[in-house]
């Protein structure tokens, strides 16, 4: 996402025979598709440094409290994205302020709002990432669990990408087994446009159809706010991203867009959206993220297209 996003800049592209073999990872078959529920609908997101009282400056309230759910809800949202754990400061193995997340999913459950945790493993240690999912499976207030999980797979801090990648599927291989079959699970992933069009050193031959063995949908990470020219379009650059992404994993994939960054869009920018969500068959959409979403933006974005 954006404030933990890595950019990368690698030196050649991994392809023919040494990318393959590097991305031979044996498992289990696909577990059977748990519901897509979590990803449908509008969304909104909520990361760390929105709610942790640890990470604000000192005497500064957090700008984002279990209260705020309440207006969340009234603003027509159906899903709250909530990252749980920040790769920085604190063992990565150790949930973010876990009494604040069990206020926040307790308040939106009471809402009937959905809530999907989010993590951003680095793939640096494998079995730190494994053990962060349990920590999220085991996370639970008034005796609910969360509602999915979405595997924000943008890391670079492994700098080998034949690595990476195998850890990667590694990762959602586990992620599956250690969640179970009935666990919506999505992929959070770089557009497919910047991957192969724009930036093609960043993580080249993603492994969309290995990953995708393990997760439910997809979230490409479209944000047009940071193109220029025809790019800039939400329509273009959404739409060409979803095209791409379902050559690679399947046609009927299902897929949910992220749009731009919240405080940079316009509403004509939002209209476009729910445009291109409606014409590529997404089953939700969302802006990041919910603190920088002004109050002039919810009309246009739980409008039905």
């Amino acid at each position: 996402m954006r404030r933990l996003g890595v950019v990368a800049c690698l030196a050649a592209l991994i392809v023919g025979d040494t990318f393959v073999a590097a991305t031979a990872v044996s498992g289990p078959p696909p577990a059977a598709a748990a519901s897509t529920s979590p990803f449908e609908g509008l969304g909104t997101w909520v990361d760390v440094f929105d709610y942790a009282p640890r990470l604000q400056a000192q005497d500064v309230l957090p700008p984002f409290t279990p209260a705020s759910v309440d207006d969340m809800a009234a603003l027509g949202v159906r899903t709250l994205y909530v990252q749980v754990a920040n790769p920085d400061g604190d063992p990565a193995t150790k949930l973010t302020d876990a009494k604040e997340l069990q206020a926040i999913l307790d308040r939106a459950h009471k809402h009937d709002l959905q809530v999907v945790a989010w993590y951003l493993p680095s793939h640096v240690d494998p079995k730190r990432d494994d053990e962060m999912i349990r920590r999220i499976t085991a996370l639970k207030a008034g005796g609910d669990h969360v509602d999915g999980i979405g595997l924000d797979l943008e890391s670079s801090e492994v700098a080998d990408v034949a690595l990476r990648t195998r850890r990667a599927i590694s990762f959602a291989r586990a992620a599956r087994r250690t969640a179970g079959d009935s666990m919506p699970i999505a992929a959070i992933v770089y557009p497919a446009v910047q991957l192969e069009q724009l930036n093609a050193t960043l993580w080249p031959q993603f492994p969309y159809k290995q990953v995708n063995r393990y997760v439910d949908a997809w979230m490409p990470m479209a944000y047009y706010t940071y193109r220029d020219g025809d790019l800039r379009s939400p329509v273009t650059y959404i739409g060409e991203s979803v095209k791409i992404l379902r050559k690679r994993v399947g046609s009927d994939v299902p897929v949910h867009v992220i749009g731009g960054i919240a405080d940079l869009t316009t509403t004509n920018d939002i209209i476009d959206l729910r445009t291109v969500a409606k014409n590529t068959d997404a089953i939700g959409w969302s802006l990041y993220d919910y603190v920088t979403t002004g109050s002039a933006a919810w009309p246009y974005l739980r409008d039905k297209a």
